[in-house]
């Protein structure tokens, strides 16, 4: 089985310059905890997480309302082709210690999210449990979990 089979397709995107408070809207109306920031092709520039708001911005004492998604958010992020193995698709996941990937469709643009739970839901039990437990592992810095 493949990404695209489990994928959560369509994502809502941001760009850098959309306000951080419009971010966070789009994640409660999307109930998601992260969006791919995207470039005026839907090429992925990174992605912002309700965590990356919380530990750059409010944490710091910074005006979340005065600022933008560039302001806060990981200027990488994970990929995967919507073609790549399941398997594949935990390997990396595990790799860059991330809980959500981005994934492409053939030109390179962002056409879904797959996100840690949705690789549970229909890999084997113990296969499940070491993604959470490898995933899990990283420290808890605002850059390495999404």
């Amino acid at each position: 089985m493949n990404v695209e089979k489990i994928m959560s397709g369509n994502p809502i995107t941001c760009m850098p310059d959309t306000s951080l408070q419009q971010a966070a809207r789009w994640m409660v109306e999307g109930d998601c905890g992260a969006l791919p920031v995207v470039d005026i092709d839907n090429k992925p520039l990174g992605v912002i997480t309700d965590r990356d708001i919380t530990c750059r911005i409010i944490a710091q004492g910074k005006d979340p309302y005065a600022l933008h998604v560039e302001d806060a958010m990981t200027h990488s992020a994970a990929t995967v082709f919507k073609d790549t193995p399941l398997e594949d698709c935990m390997e990396l996941m595990e790799e860059n210690q991330v809980r959500r990937m981005i994934v492409l469709d053939d030109d390179g643009t962002v056409c879904g999210m797959v996100s840690q739970a949705d690789l549970a839901r229909h890999l084997p039990p113990d296969e499940a449990a070491e993604l959470v437990r490898e995933v899990s592992w990283s420290s808890s810095t605002p850059s390495q979990v999404h």
